[in-house]
């Protein structure tokens, strides 16, 4: 670790279970009906960040096969769309990019899935939600490594590359083909980056599985991404605290929510970023301006799929107020609080909370 404030951003995203904090005591919970347990584990090898399990069973061995089943799927999913690694016998997202320009890839049936929900939402968000923005990220993500590990040097990408590699992010130009389950990019410099989205379909898949499995009262967390399976053993809803953006404050979260058969997930600007002259740039990116929005310092979205919440989060993450609230009462089931630069909270009409005690 370079300095001690990226210490102490490890050690709250730890704390916090990166992003979303899931209330109430971790230990073992007796519970009355039907002689279950209540449990908790925790793995760090996917998508880069903590997943958390809270569920109820019979036993710590029972508990224990199922998560190493969760763990399972939710790494299949790791590898299917990761952009910077390959694996063995998998042609993933990277896969596609590497054959930008070159050829079709014959790929699994959950990336044509997930791209088709990635092109309904880029006509959905007006563009705010760009999954052929690779060539601009990547260089971003260049510059924020750079940064990070040498401070004093910290420079933005200049402006002229940025906008040359914008104009390799013709949606139009990722081309899918159901039937034969394959990708191919028409453009040799595009390439996909679905960080925005992929995590979110991902826990969802794994909400579903876990039903399959036969855990009916279970919270998932992974990073920012929050996925209630039914409601606590004793029919309660999950509590889940929403992480204060503002790393000076004392206090770990602003407000409660709570969730069953829900997920809620959070995008801010106050865990992947660093510093230029003194200014936070984060790691989301407006594809309109290719810079970090300043709108706000986090979105979260409530609904029924963890998909979508990913991707409306990231998209109302770069929107204005108006037009990020517009978009989201035009949506049924879904709800939205933001965050303001001055801490300010705002929410879609129907965003309960409860204060913080």
């Amino acid at each position: 670790m370079k300095n001690g404030e990226s210490l102490k951003k490890i050690y709250r995203v730890i704390i916090l279970l990166a992003g979303v904090l899931i209330l109430g005591s971790f230990s073992l919970i007796q519970l009355q009906k039907n002689n279950l347990k209540q449990y908790q584990g925790q793995f760090f090898d996917c998508f880069d960040t903590v997943t958390a399990i809270t569920g109820y069973a019979g036993s710590q061995e029972d508990f224990s096969q199922k998560m190493e089943l969760l763990r399972q799927k939710l790494m299949h999913y790791h590898q299917l769309y990761d952009i910077y690694h390959t694996y063995e016998g998998i042609n993933n997202i990277k896969s596609i990019n590497d054959a930008a320009g070159k050829n079709p890839v014959k790929v699994d049936k959950e990336i044509i899935e997930l791209l088709k929900i990635g092109k309904e939402m880029y006509e959905k968000t007006d563009g705010k939600l760009q999954i052929v923005y690779g060539s601009v990220l990547s260089l971003w993500h260049e510059y924020r490594e750079r940064g990070m590990e040498n401070p004093k040097q910290a420079q933005l990408p200049p402006k002229e590359e940025l906008i040359r590699r914008a104009g390799h992010t013709d949606i139009g130009k990722l081309i899918l083909n159901e039937q034969a389950s394959t990708v191919y990019l028409a453009d040799e410099e595009m390439s996909l980056d679905v960080g925005s989205i992929g995590k979110g379909y991902a826990v969802q898949r794994l909400a579903e599985y876990a039903r399959e499995i036969g855990m009916e009262h279970v919270l998932i967390s992974v990073g920012g991404n929050v996925c209630a399976v039914g409601t606590k053993a004793d029919q309660t809803p999950w509590l889940v605290g929403v992480e204060n953006p503002d790393l000076d404050s004392s206090e770990p979260y602003v407000c409660v929510i709570e969730l069953a058969n829900q997920s809620a997930v959070t995008s801010g600007d106050y865990q992947r970023y660093y510093e230029v002259d003194h200014t936070r740039y984060c790691h989301i990116i407006d594809p309109d301006t290719n810079m970090p929005p300043e709108y706000f310092s986090s979105v979260t979205v409530k609904t029924d799929d963890s998909g979508m919440a990913d991707a409306l989060s990231t998209s109302l993450f770069n929107m204005e107020y108006e037009a990020g609230r517009t978009l989201v009462e035009g949506l049924p089931g879904v709800e939205a609080m933001w965050i303001g630069k001055d801490g300010e909270i705002r929410c879609s009409s129907g965003f309960e909370y409860n204060e913080k005690k």
